[in-house]
């Protein structure tokens, strides 16, 4: 520890006639409280001095001013010093050998400071060097650490203990180094102009897992209580080595959501969410959170995190989805196409979940679900049935929509079925129907009279009628014309049809109206039905009145009766209501019968005979096919058809 045995022999050699008023001592030297110091001083005094009564020496604290009255430290001529230093201090050198060495014995913080030394040789030859040694008292021991630690860079750090105590030497330990990745201990002694520290310097690797690990050095006296510690917490620089951000989430259209992004690293980075090649927020900390309000479909992306904070740069990245229902199908617009067309139906929508389409004609279902943004309908070789509203529909868990398109197929004329010429009673009725697009234009013509009717010919009974893609013709010709061998006229009736797709002729049949002779063998059944019922009336009331009377008549006998009848007087009433109940019947016969043939019908109503009872009745005369006349009471007309007279007294 000590050089000054080598430092005193080369001082004296240097000292000449030139010498001057000069000291050494070190500049700085420090102690741990409690324990000692020694401070190792030379001075020099000029040659041409000779101190007559002795050298003294005195040490000052503070300044080197005698008439400030610093504090004594130590003074060779008493033991006069001030009160902090009362046994503490000892000149361990020898002033005559030029030698000022001061020991001072359990120093505490408060001896901190500069101490100067003041020689005295006598008379006026006493002179106060201004060089001083500063003492620092150290409560702790000190650690040397780099300005910078970087993870995965080797690391020393080194403590430091003064060893300026002759009579104690300290011994530096380690503390807290047990999760190091294999730490080394250097100890080591350094002097150095003469004075002693000693050190123990720690050799590691920091990784991240050290930022923030307490780290201590404990500084002890053998044999003693004395023990000094200091901790220090590592700050190691790293890069970022794990960015966290949400889970990939959805979220509905119109909502709100907030991403959050956190950085694990040393010194804390500097934040930035990217979307695409857009930056959107950066800040400089730990964790940043973006936040997007009424979210849209062009929100939805791929959303990045990126840390960097010099030492190194990392990202992380998540996928927004943004749920909506499909938006408004896109379709091809409403066209008009020719019967056999071949056409594709474009349907495009955007929706997310990817929305199911499907297309609907008139409501039916039509193709096939297809669970996509496109959808194609092919139609090959439309038909006339093709034409109508075909309408996407689009639809996801979120909602629906839909849109419409109209078809509309061009063909040339085709005739129906009930195109036919019919005998009505007043002559022939021919019917053409025929349906196309455009709507057909229908004329009739005539070979045998080689005359065309149509609209603009007026001397025919001619009617037209439209009715969306079906048109219907209709004349009436008045004339029967000659009948062939079943009875029926003679028709050459041909029904024209055409638009701009073509044109077709053909010959209409004449059929028998099936309705208008049901019609007549029911009113000929009806009629046979009321005369019926009108015998049984009249029976009724002439039985009664011959039980009144007593005289019932017997010069009529009917073999085939066709109508009896009383005119009582007291069965005026009776009769009334029966022959009402008639009336009524003859109405409703007639109604049917109307219903049936289309024509009014040419029977009138029995109920005519109401007026009865306001009427003398002389006779009734029926016309009875193969009745047979009782001699005195029938006759024959000139026409030869018989008939039956009944008389009424």
């Amino acid at each position: 520890m000590w050089c000054l045995e080598l430092l005193l022999p080369l001082l004296l050699f240097i000292n000449d006639a030139s010498c001057q008023w000069n000291v050494w001592l070190p500049r700085d030297i420090s102690a741990m409280t409690n324990s000692c110091v020694v401070i190792p001083c030379t001075f020099m005094y000029p040659s041409g001095i000779r101190p007559n009564r002795g050298i003294h020496g005195i040490w000052y604290f503070g300044q080197p001013y005698p008439q400030l009255f610093p504090p004594v430290v130590f003074k060779s001529r008493t033991d006069v010093v001030h009160e902090s230093y009362k046994g503490r201090t000892k000149l361990l050198g020898d002033l005559h050998q030029r030698n000022c060495t001061l020991l001072i014995n359990n120093i505490g913080t408060e001896h901190s400071g500069r101490y100067y030394f003041r020689a005295d040789l006598g008379g006026a030859n006493i002179y106060t060097y201004p060089d001083f040694t500063e003492l620092k008292v150290l409560d702790q021991p000190n650690i040397d650490v780099p300005e910078e630690i970087v993870s995965d860079e080797s690391l020393e750090l080194t403590c430091y203990a003064p060893d300026n105590c002759p009579d104690m030497t300290p011994e530096i330990q380690w503390m807290y180094t047990d999760y190091l990745p294999d730490p080394e201990f250097s100890p080591d002694l350094v002097e150095d102009s003469n004075t002693a520290v000693l050190s123990n310097t720690l050799t590691f690797t920091p990784r991240p897992m050290h930022n923030g690990q307490l780290l201590g050095c404990r500084v002890y006296y053998p044999n003693t209580t004395l023990a000094y510690e200091r901790f220090i917490s590592l700050d190691v620089k790293y890069a970022p080595r794990s960015v966290w951000v949400n889970a990939s989430s959805e979220v509905m259209e119109g909502s709100s959501v907030t991403l959050h992004c956190e950085v694990d690293s040393n010194p804390p980075a500097r934040i930035a969410w990217m979307f695409g090649d857009q930056e959107l927020l950066w800040d400089t900390a730990s964790n940043v959170s973006l936040t997007l309000d009424d979210v849209t479909p062009a929100n939805e992306g791929i959303y990045t995190c990126v840390g960097d904070n010099g030492y190194g740069i990392m990202n992380t990245s998540l996928y927004l989805a943004v749920k909506y229902p499909p938006h408004e199908p896109v379709v091809n617009d409403s066209i008009t196409v020719v019967e056999g067309t071949t056409l594709a139906l474009h349907c495009s929508t955007q929706g997310s979940p990817a929305p199911t389409l499907t297309w609907l004609k008139d409501g039916q279902l039509v193709g096939t679900i297809t669970a996509d943004e496109l959808s194609v309908l092919t139609i090959v070789e439309i038909t006339p049935q093709g034409d109508g509203q075909y309408r996407c529909l689009a639809e996801n868990e979120h909602g629906r929509a839909s849109s419409s398109l109209n078809i509309t197929v061009e063909y040339a004329p085709v005739l129906l079925e009930e195109s036919k010429c019919t005998v009505v009673r007043e002559g022939v009725q021919c019917v053409c129907m025929a349906t196309g697009n455009p709507e057909p234009t229908i004329e009739f013509y005539l070979p045998d009279l080689n005359i065309t009717i149509n609209e603009t010919d007026g001397r025919y009974n001619f009617y037209t009628h439209t009715d969306g893609h079906t048109s219907t013709g209709m004349i009436k010709l008045r004339e029967k014309g000659e009948r062939v061998d079943n009875g029926s006229p003679a028709v050459n009736v041909h029904c024209s049809i055409s638009n701009a797709y073509g044109r077709e002729s053909i010959l209409l049949e004449l059929q028998q109206e099936k309705k208008y002779m049901m019609a007549v063998i029911v009113g000929t059944i009806g009629g046979v039905a009321v005369i019926a019922f009108i015998i049984a009336a009249v029976r009724y009331v002439g039985h009664n009145n011959k039980k009144e009377n007593g005289n019932p008549r017997q010069d009529v006998v009917l073999e085939n009766p066709a109508l009896y009848y009383s005119a009582v007087k007291k069965d005026k009433q009776n009769l009334r209501k029966k022959v009402l109940k008639t009336e009524l019947l003859g109405s409703k016969f007639n109604s049917i019968l109307e219903e049936t043939t289309g024509e009014d019908g040419d029977f009138q109503s029995v109920g005519s005979m109401a007026g009865l009872e306001r009427q003398e009745l002389n006779y009734a005369s029926l016309e009875f096919i193969g009745a047979r006349s009782r001699e005195g009471a029938s006759g024959r007309r000139d026409d030869g058809s018989n008939y039956t007279e009944i008389k009424a007294k």
